[in-house]
């Protein structure tokens, strides 16, 4: 009989812990998910992206800024997988409260990084990185090799946690890699992040509860995917016979002025005449241009996105408008 893979995700409540959840049970995973004490609490609001999964998951209450509540659950679930997606990751935020992310997002790594090294040496684990180590780009297309260069305190945390990661790779021979995912969207995407504003607020627009959308730098650029692509990278990584870091992206490259152009487009509309400037959304150092070469992924994963740029918006879009169209006519 064929053993039933134990997988263990932070940030299950997220974008990526949601489609990455349905993808590992169709593929008959047992899968535990970390969440704070506090979303359990408020189950409507916090877990609603897995509020169809609840009973086909097992949920566990901890803190990633707690190593004895991450040592309990290692130590008891002995995962064959761990997915560490959590983190604070909005990067506007991480201005803000710099202290707080990097506080959570290193010694969040380090501590089950410590936990797999201490209680469970077999699991294998995938850490998050993000196209925000790459920061100001040194060249046209970013891959394994590039130089990082963060401009915010999200970028610097997954810096850091790209090294704690490769340390513990190559000091302890653990099974230990980094997807550097670039940006990767959906209709599950929170509302603070830009593509999801943009979205929403054309289906309001659309539908006579909002008249104008604000943003700051429309001209930044960046290689826009789906995340159900991505969560499909980051589990082969892990069937690999050997850990390896790996960029995930589309390799095409559009503004957010393109993205608001189409997402407008798409119910009829010109943006021109509703997106205004707001000069308190800029970053104090900006990134301006993000793009992926994947050929490292290509090969090696037989990985390639299957999401468009334009299906990616057009589905954003649509999905906003029928969700709010419910609330709305409710």
């Amino acid at each position: 009989m064929k053993k039933i893979k134990k997988a263990l995700i932070t940030g299950i409540t997220g974008q990526d812990g949601s489609y990455l959840s349905e993808f590992l049970l169709k593929k008959n995973y047992k899968v535990y998910g970390i969440v704070r004490r506090v979303a359990l609490e408020d189950e409507t609001h916090r877990l609603w992206r897995i509020k169809h999964l609840l009973k086909k998951i097992t949920i566990k209450s901890a803190s990633l800024e707690s190593y004895a509540s991450i040592v309990k659950i290692i130590q008891k679930i002995k995962p064959d997988e761990i997915y560490h997606l959590g983190a604070q990751s909005y990067v506007s935020y991480s201005f803000e409260d710099e202290f707080s992310t990097l506080n959570t997002n290193i010694n969040g790594t380090h501590y089950i990084l410590s936990a797999i090294k201490e209680f469970s040496p077999k699991s294998k684990f995938y850490f998050a990185g993000s196209s925000e180590m790459f920061g100001k780009v040194q060249k046209n297309k970013q891959d394994e090799k590039t130089r990082f260069y963060p401009r915010s305190p999200y970028g610097i945390s997954k810096v850091a946690g790209f090294e704690l990661t490769r340390n513990y790779r190559e000091a302890y021979k653990i099974f230990a890699c980094t997807g550097i995912l670039f940006n990767h969207e959906s209709p599950r995407r929170g509302f603070e992040f830009v593509t999801r504003k943009i979205s929403s607020s054309v289906a309001k627009i659309k539908l006579g509860k909002q008249k104008h959308l604000y943003l700051g730098n429309i001209e930044a650029k960046r290689d826009w995917g789906h995340a159900k692509d991505y969560v499909r990278a980051m589990w082969s990584m892990l069937q690999q016979k050997k850990p390896s870091d790996f960029v995930i992206g589309t390799g095409e490259m559009h503004s957010v002025k393109e993205f608001a152009k189409l997402a407008f487009s798409i119910v009829g509309l010109d943006y021109r005449k509703y997106v205004k400037f707001n000069k308190s959304l800029l970053r104090p150092t900006e990134v301006h241009k993000l793009r992926a070469n994947y050929n490292k992924a290509n090969k090696i994963l037989k990985w390639k996105p299957t999401v468009k740029f334009n299906q990616l918006v057009k589905e954003m879009v649509e999905e906003d408008i029928s969700s709010l169209d419910k609330i709305f006519n409710e």
